[in-house]
């Protein structure tokens, strides 16, 4: 499934990665790049938490981000 998230803020970034993790394609929209960036950051940096404590794989965590 494919989904759309509007917003890149402190919702639509764990609305983004609930739904990548539980395996779906994601696609964030936001009006300003820095937004989606940061968001990106934000995801990337909390799974790679759920790795180190060992709730997810570091493949687990690279299928997500992919």
């Amino acid at each position: 499934m494919k989904i759309a998230v509007i917003g890149a803020g402190t919702m639509g970034n764990g609305i983004a990665q609930v739904c990548a993790i539980a395996g779906h394609e994601v696609v964030m929209r936001d009006i300003d790049q820095k937004f989606i960036d940061n968001a990106f950051f934000q995801i990337e940096k909390s799974l790679s938490k759920f790795a180190e404590k060992g709730k997810i794989s570091e493949k687990d965590k690279e299928d997500t981000l992919s």
